[in-house]
C-alpha cells in the first residue's frame, strides 16, 4: 500500500504532529467519498473509511510497540517509548476530530443533518440518559465511569481480537465529539450574526474556542485512556500471533500490559471527575 509504505509508525514517532494533517486528510476524503457514494449512509460510511485509512499505521504501531516489549526490559524506559506511539496517535485523533468539526460546521444545515444523524442521535441519547438519572454528582460520576469502562473493554477486545480493532472505537468517539463541538458552534454562531468586520471573526473564533475547550477538557484524559487500552489488546494480540508466549519474556509483557491497564483506568478516573465536577463550573 502506497499510505503504509510513507507513513510508518517510526517515522510517526520522530514527527508526530504530522499525523494530525494525516488524520485530517483521511477523515475529510472519508466525508466527501461517502457523500458522494453512501449518502443515505454517511455518518457510518464516513467512520469505517477512515478506520480503513488508519489500519495499515496503526497495526504496524502494535509490532513496533510488541518489539520494543521484547527487547527493553526496563519498565520505566518501556513506558517512555510506549509515550512516544501514544502521542502520535493523538494527533491523528485531534485531526480526525476536527475535520468532523469542521465539516459539521461548514456544510449546508439539511445535508449536516443526514451526515451526522447516527452521532446527533448518539449525543441524544447521552444526554437525555444524563438528565434522567441526575439525583447526585456521585451517582453521575458513577454512570460516566461505569460507561467509559464498557468502551475501555471494547477498545481492548477490539485490539485483541483484530490488532488495529480499537482504532474504530476511537474513530467513532472522534465523530460524535466532533459532531458534539460543531453543534456547540453552529448553535452559538447565530448569536454573533450581526457582527461586522473584525469583532464578527473574533466571536467567530471565541466560539470555536469555547467549544473545543468544553470537550476537551474531560476528553482528552478519556481518549488517552482508550489509547493506552488499545495499546495493551494490541500488544498482546501481536505477542501471541507471533507466538512469543512461548517464550520466557512474555512474562515481561503481561506485566507490561497490566501497566498500560493501571494508566487507562487512571486516566479514566480523572476524565470522569473532570466531568462531572470541573466541566459543569466553568461551563
Amino acid at each position: 500500500m502506497v499510505l503504509e509504505s510513507l507513513l510508518g509508525p517510526v517515522r510517526a514517532e520522530g514527527k508526530p504532529w504530522e499525523m494530525f494533517f494525516v488524520g485530517f486528510l483521511y477523515s475529510s476524503v472519508a466525508i466527501l467519498l461517502s457523500l458522494w457514494v453512501f449518502r443515505d449512509q454517511t455518518s457510518l460510511i464516513m467512520v469505517f473509511l477512515t478506520v480503513m485509512a488508519c489500519i495499515p499505521i496503526v497495526y504496524n504501531t502494535m509490532k513496533l510497540e510488541e518489539s520494543k516489549d521484547m527487547s527493553i526490559l526496563e519498565e520505566r524506559a518501556l513506558i517512555k517509548e510506549h509515550n512516544k506511539a501514544i502521542v502520535f496517535l493523538m494527533f491523528l485523533f485531534f485531526g480526525i476530530t476536527l475535520s468532523f468539526v469542521m465539516w459539521y460546521v461548514f456544510l449546508p444545515s439539511n445535508v449536516m443533518a443526514y451526515a451526522f444523524d447516527k452521532q446527533i442521535a448518539t449525543i441524544q441519547a447521552i444526554n437525555n440518559q444524563v438528565a434522567g438519572n441526575a439525583y447526585q454528582q456521585f451517582s453521575t460520576f458513577s454512570k460516566i465511569l461505569f460507561n467509559n469502562i464498557k468502551v475501555l473493554s471494547f477498545a481492548i477486545l477490539f485490539a485483541f481480537i483484530y490488532g488495529a480493532g480499537a482504532i474504530f472505537i476511537l474513530t467513532w468517539n472522534a465523530s460524535v465529539i466532533g459532531a458534539a463541538i460543531g453543534n456547540f458552534v453552529r448553535s452559538n454562531l447565530s448569536e454573533y450574526a450581526g457582527l461586522l468586520g473584525f469583532e464578527k471573526f473574533a466571536s467567530y473564533f471565541n466560539v470555536i474556542s469555547v467549544g473545543l475547550l468544553r470537550y476537551v477538557l474531560h476528553g482528552i484524559p478519556e481518549i488517552l485512556a482508550y489509547f493506552y487500552g488499545g495499546l495493551a489488546g494490541g500488544i498482546i494480540s501481536v505477542a501471541i500471533i507471533k507466538k512469543h508466549y512461548k517464550d520466557e519474556k512474555f512474562s515481561h509483557i503481561l506485566f507490561d500490559v497490566s501497566e498500560l491497564l493501571i494508566i487507562s483506568l487512571a486516566f479514566l478516573l480523572v476524565a470522569a471527575f473532570i466531568e462531572v465536577y470541573v466541566t459543569p463550573v466553568l461551563f
